[in-house]
C-alpha cells in the first residue's frame, strides 16, 4: 500500500485532497455567472466570451486521458503537486488577465492541470484506506465532487457582486498554496515503472477524438448544430479521432488505455452509470438556474440558496452512506438513489411560476440525497474489485466519462428547452385569437398594444414552462431506463483478503 497509515499524515493527505477535489470542482462552474462581466471588462464578443469556457472544458478533457500513465512514469505524488501549483498559477493569472486572448490562453492551462486533480484526489484516497473504510473515505471525497458544481454559481455570483470578477479566480490562491505545501510534506510518492512506454499516437487520435466532440458540444446550441458547417466538421473529425484511436488500441501490444479496466465486472457497471450521473447531474443543474431565474424571477443569489438545499441533502447522504456500505451491498443504494431522483425529477417536470419556494427546498433536499446515495456506493462498487496498479487510471477513466456525459446532457436538454419553447409558443399562440372569449373579457385584449404586449409575456412564460417539464421528464425517463442495469453491479464488500491479494 503507497498510501499514508492512519494518523497525522492520512488526515492531512485526505484535507489536501479533499482541497484540491473541491478546487477543481468549483471551478467547473463558478466562472459561468461571471461571463457579462468579463466580457465588457476585456472587450470581448458573445462568442469570444464564451470561448472561456469551451477551453477549459476542452483542455481539461483531453488531459485527463493520460493521468494513469504519467503518474506511473513519473510518480503520483510529483505529478499532484505539479498540477495543483499549476492550477493555481495559472488561476492568479486568470485572475490578471487584461484581453480576451490572455484568458482564454490561461483558461487553456488552467483546464490542463486542473484535470487530474479529481481523479487523484480520487487515487489517493482510494490507497489511503482499507477496503472496510473505502466507503466512507469515498463519501469525504464525493463531498467535494458533488457540492462543487452545486454550489459553484451562488458562490461566483456573490463573489461577482460583492467584489469583482477577478475573485472568482482569486479566491483559488490561498487553497491552492496549502494544499502544495501539504503535498510536499504529508504524501507519499508511489513506485515508479518506467518500462511502460507512451503511446503518442493512441493519445493523439483520442485526444482530437474528446476535443472536436468537446466543442461540439458546447458550441453546437449557438451555430445550429448540424445546419452549421463548423458544427459538421467538428462531427466528422470526433468521429475519426475515436476510429483511429479504437482501431489502433484494440490491435497494438502497448495501447494508450489499458483496456483490461474494462474487464472488470464492477468497474463497467460504474462507467456506465457514471455516464447516467454526468447527465443527470450537470443536465437537472443547467435547466434548474435559469428556470427559476427567468420562469419563477428569483434574483440569482435567491436562486442560488434554493439551489444549495440540495447540497444540503447530499451532505446528508454522505454522512451516512459510508456506514450503510458496510451492511448493504452497493446495487442496493444505487437503486434507491437513482429512484428518489427520478421521483423528484418527476415532481420537477410538475414545477410552474406558481411553485413555492418550500415545495423547490423540498424536491431539490430529496434529490441531493439520492444523487449522494448513488454517488458514493458507484465510486466504492467500482473499485471493489479491481486491481490497486489500475487505480489511477481507472479514476481518470470515471472522470472523463462523467465530464462527457455532463457535456452529453447540457447540449442535448439546452438544444430540447430551445426546440420545446419555440414549439410549444406555436401551439399556445393558436388560441390567440379575437374570437377567444376568455381573452375579450379580461385585460390580455389582443385588440390592444398593452394586452398584446402582456398575452406575448404570458405565452412565452407558458411556452417555456412547457419545455422545461419536457425536459426534467426526459431526464426522469432516461433515470428509469437506467434502473434494470443496477443489477450489473456485483459485490461491493469486499474483505480485507481480497485487498491484500490486490496489492
Amino acid at each position: 500500500m503507497s498510501g499514508p497509515k492512519p494518523g497525522a499524515n492520512r488526515t492531512m493527505v485526505t484535507i489536501c485532497a479533499m482541497s484540491a477535489t473541491i478546487m477543481q470542482a468549483l471551478d467547473t462552474t463558478i466562472a459561468n455567472v461571471a461571463l457579462p462581466y468579463m466580457q465588457g471588462s476585456l472587450s470581448a464578443s458573445l462568442d469570444q466570451i464564451n470561448w472561456v469556457l469551451t477551453s477549459y472544458i476542452v483542455a481539461a478533457a483531453i488531459m485527463t486521458a493520460p493521468i494513469g500513465w504519467i503518474a506511473e512514469r513519473f510518480g503520483r505524488k510529483r505529478l499532484f503537486i505539479i498540477c495543483v501549483a499549476g492550477f493555481t498559477f495559472a488561476s492568479g493569472l486568470c485572475g490578471f488577465a487584461q484581453s480576451i486572448e490572455q484568458m482564454v490562453l490561461f483558461r487553456l492551462l488552467q483546464g490542463a492541470f486542473g484535470a487530474a486533480l479529481v481523479p487523484l484526489s480520487q487515487a489517493v484516497l482510494l490507497d489511503s484506506y482499507d477496503a472496510q473504510e473505502r466507503g466512507s473515505a469515498m463519501a469525504i471525497w464525493g463531498v467535494g465532487v458533488m457540492l462543487g458544481p452545486i454550489m459553484g454559481p451562488t458562490l461566483g455570483a456573490w463573489l461577482t457582486d460583492n467584489y469583482n470578477w477577478r475573485w472568482v479566480f482569486f479566491i483559488n490562491l490561498p487553497m491552492g498554496v496549502i494544499t502544495v505545501l501539504g503535498l510536499l510534506f504529508f504524501m507519499r510518492e508511489t513506485p515508479l515503472d518506467h518500462s511502460r512506454r507512451f503511446d503518442w499516437f493512441g493519445f493523439a487520435a483520442l485526444a482530437l477524438g474528446i476535443g472536436a466532440l468537446q466543442v461540439m458540444l458546447d458550441r453546437g446550441e449557438q451555430q445550429g448544430w448540424f445546419e452549421s458547417h463548423e458544427i459538421v466538421t467538428e462531427a466528422a473529425i470526433s468521429a475519426t479521432g475515436f476510429y483511429f484511436f479504437f482501431a489502433h488500441s484494440l490491435t497494438t501490444s502497448n495501447p494508450f488505455v489499458r483496456f483490461e479496466l474494462f474487464r472488470d465486472r464492477n468497474f463497467i457497471a460504474g462507467s456506465l452509470f457514471m455516464l447516467v450521473i454526468g447527465v443527470v447531474l450537470f443536465a437537472t443543474m443547467a435547466l434548474v438556474t435559469p428556470y427559476m431565474q427567468n420562469v419563477v424571477g428569483y434574483p440569482i443569489l435567491t436562486a442560488g440558496f434554493l439551489l444549495a438545499s440540495r447540497g444540503a441533502g447530499t451532505l446528508v447522504a454522505m454522512l451516512i452512506v459510508g456506514r450503510l456500505l458496510k451492511i448493504i451491498e452497493a446495487r442496493y443504494l444505487v437503486f434507491a438513489g437513482l429512484s428518489l431522483s427520478a421521483l423528484t425529477l418527476h415532481q420537477m417536470s410538475l414545477f410552474t411560476e406558481q411553485t413555492s419556494s418550500a415545495v423547490i427546498v423540498a424536491t431539490s433536499v430529496l434529490q441531493g440525497f439520492g444523487l449522494g446515495l448513488v454517488f458514493v456506493p458507484l465510486n466504492t462498487a467500482a473499485f471493489a474489485t479491481l486491481p490497486a496498479v489500475l487505480r489511477t487510471e481507472g479514476t481518470a477513466m470515471l472522470t472523463l466519462l462523467r465530464n462527457i456525459g455532463s457535456s452529453v446532457g447540457i447540449s442535448l436538454v439546452i438544444a430540447r428547452l430551445t426546440e420545446g419553447t419555440i414549439e410549444a409558443h406555436a401551439r399556445l399562440v393558436e388560441f390567440v385569437t379575437p374570437f377567444n372569449s376568455a381573452l375579450s373579457a379580461s385585460p390580455l385584449d389582443a385588440a390592444t398594444d398593452k394586452g398584446r404586449a402582456m398575452l406575448e409575456n404570458l405565452v412565452s412564460q407558458q411556452a417555456a414552462i412547457i419545455a422545461y417539464g419536457d425536459d426534467f421528464k426526459f431526464l426522469m425517463v432516461l433515470v428509469v431506463a437506467s434502473l434494470p442495469l443496477v443489477a450489473i453491479i456485483g459485490a461491493s464488500r469486499v474483505g480485507a483478503q481480497a485487498e491484500v491479494a490486490f496489492e
